[in-house]
């Protein structure tokens, strides 16, 4: 096992190998741009520790993790699209930086790109994960429709929601720990376990990354603080404050997300002033504390070493300890 920034460089050392800026240039250039902005990587690191939980080399789990990798920073470039987002890990987006058409077709050529890097695979194990890919990918296309869907809706559920962020977020998360699985040739329980622990914790994540779009700190989240706020996403701590909100917060809250200004400067204040006020900030708090539990009791289950349990604790724990 290694530590979680070795892990992050096994991968950017491997992408700087892989990836060649070739004819026509348009095409790649934006390609090489979003993944060279970095992140955290945490999915493709989760391929990598995966891989070795279960007994394989890292380096065998390498074209499956940059798989991972390439196919979610696609979903990146097409979401931000979608929102007319400006900044991306505190950088210009991509099509801030060309334009949407440019987006949108180097996007299409990174998903193609991510189905490659499974053909280096033994057959029975390039069918597994490429199952699990087309599966994954359709449920995270699914999520971002229900995304897109709940800003129109007054309707959603705390229920509808959480479906939405588990197909969005949470199972590509659950997916690129499967992989690690897959490739290491453990049990199928193993497996199935990995998968729920990943599920579990990619859902503590989504709502750690909606409690940061609002209260994040703009020099560290790398983001446009109170992102879904301007777009009047419907996220949980929207939702709880609808729950526990006074006649007078409601209205205000539904009159707040029913516009939008040019300067967004005060909906923005006055909508975390209701979340603070109405208690959905620690109900918030209290929904990412219950899923990472959840994913720690999966921990119990699996045929592996203790320490190995511990590892994967630790890791979800520094996860949700996270400020960007």
């Amino acid at each position: 096992m290694h530590p979680i920034a070795q892990y992050q460089q096994f991968i950017a050392d491997f992408l700087q190998a892989e990836l060649e800026l070739k004819e026509p240039r348009n095409l790649y250039e934006p390609i090489h741009y979003i993944l060279g902005l970095g992140g955290k990587r945490i999915r493709p690191v989760l391929t990598l520790m995966t891989a070795e939980i279960f007994g394989a080399n890292y380096q065998k789990a390498l074209p499956a993790a940059l798989a991972v990798e390439v196919f979610h920073n696609f979903s990146l470039i097409h979401d931000d699209i979608m929102d007319d987002a400006p900044l991306r890990r505190g950088h210009e987006t991509v099509h801030e930086k060309w334009n949407v058409n440019t987006g949108i077709l180097s996007g299409d050529a990174m998903l193609i790109l991510a189905y490659q890097y499974f053909e280096r695979y033994q057959p029975a194990v390039f069918k597994e994960l490429a199952q699990l890919f087309s599966k994954t990918a359709l449920e995270v296309c699914e999520g971002q429709q229900w995304d897109v869907d709940f800003e129109n809706r007054d309707d959603v559920s705390q229920e509808q929601y959480l479906k939405m962020i588990e197909y969005k977020t949470a199972v590509l998360v659950a997916a690129a720990m499967k992989m690690g699985a897959i490739i290491a040739e453990t049990t199928e329980q193993n497996a199935a376990l990995i998968y729920d622990f990943g599920r579990h914790l990619g859902l503590a994540f989504q709502l750690q990354d909606d409690y940061l779009d609002a209260f994040g700190d703009p020099e560290t989240f790398g983001k446009q603080v109170g992102g879904d706020i301007i777009e009047n996403k419907k996220t949980y701590l929207y939702l709880k404050a609808l729950e526990f909100a006074s006649p007078k917060d409601r209205e205000q809250l539904l009159h707040l997300y029913s516009i939008r200004p040019e300067d967004n400067t005060d909906k923005i204040n006055s909508v975390k002033l209701i979340f603070n006020q109405t208690g959905a900030v620690t109900a918030t708090k209290a929904a990412i504390e219950d899923y990472t539990q959840r994913a720690f009791l999966t921990l119990e289950a699996l045929s592996i070493a203790p320490e190995k349990k511990a590892i994967l604790r630790q890791f979800g724990e520094g996860l949700m300890a996270r400020k960007v």
